[in-house]
């Protein structure tokens, strides 16, 4: 029995099925996705449909996934002018806002499913957890899609936004336990400041950001096995 992490798929299915082979998951391992699973990438309803199937995976949300179920149902309402003309001025905004954050190809896979599948995406989506807290091997880890934001020493996991959990980036400068090693993705690690290894698995400060770009010109996907340590790589773009 192992436990991997894997975070922000964004529909590279390819290169979540090649990672799949590298890290050879077994039924009795556990695998853990940190979110962003869908958009930018050509095939997110794929990878959902796949981890669907895989009963040993547990989904955490990200800020695409949010952004995803807020605009969902609608799409699967005959898209009319009478429809769209009833689309309170919010809702607007939020398929603005997924749109330009890359929900485009999402939008586009979801319709070429039928109706059933439409509503079981949508449920699978629905019970994606927030945040998961674990114990591998003596060391306890805090797994969240993007950090801690507006981050208090003594403030309880429980205590933290919606916003701030899954939306604002980890302050990697910060340690934010002494005990604890925080998860994290939505940060490409290419994107972090004095990073000697962009677009590697990023170890800092009680930190581990295992996002490293896999939807981006030159990025990949990447896991971790929180039993040994190993880090595993897809080939990349």
């Amino acid at each position: 029995m192992a436990d991997y992490v894997i975070a922000d798929i964004h529909g590279e299915y390819d290169m979540f099925m090649e990672l799949l082979e590298k890290i050879e998951l077994k039924e009795k391992d556990t695998l853990y996705i940190l979110g962003d699973i869908l958009d930018r990438g050509p095939h997110p309803v794929q990878v959902l449909l796949k981890l669907m199937e895989m009963p040993n995976a547990v989904c955490l949300a990200g800020n695409h996934e949010l952004m995803a179920l807020d605009c969902l149902e609608f799409l699967r309402k005959e898209i009319t002018e009478e429809s769209i003309a009833g689309m309170a001025p919010p809702a607007i905004d939020n398929l603005l806002t997924w749109q330009r954050n890359g929900g485009v190809t999402t939008i586009n896979e979801f319709h070429q499913q039928d109706r059933e599948t439409q509503e079981e995406v949508i449920e699978f989506l629905k019970d994606f957890l927030i945040y998961e807290e674990l114990t591998v091997n003596g060391k306890d880890y805090l797994l969240v899609h993007a950090g801690l934001g507006n981050y208090v020493p003594e403030k309880e996991i429980e205590a933290y936004s919606l916003k701030e959990l899954v939306w604002d980036r980890a302050d990697y400068e910060i340690r934010y336990f002494d005990e604890v090693y925080v998860v994290t993705g939505h940060t490409p690690t290419q994107e972090i400041e004095g990073n000697p290894k962009p677009g590697y698995i990023y170890r800092a400060n009680n930190h581990i950001a295992i996002d490293c770009g896999a939807c981006f010109f030159g990025g990949r996907l990447a896991a971790i096995c929180l039993d040994t340590g190993e880090e595993f790589y897809s080939d990349g773009q």
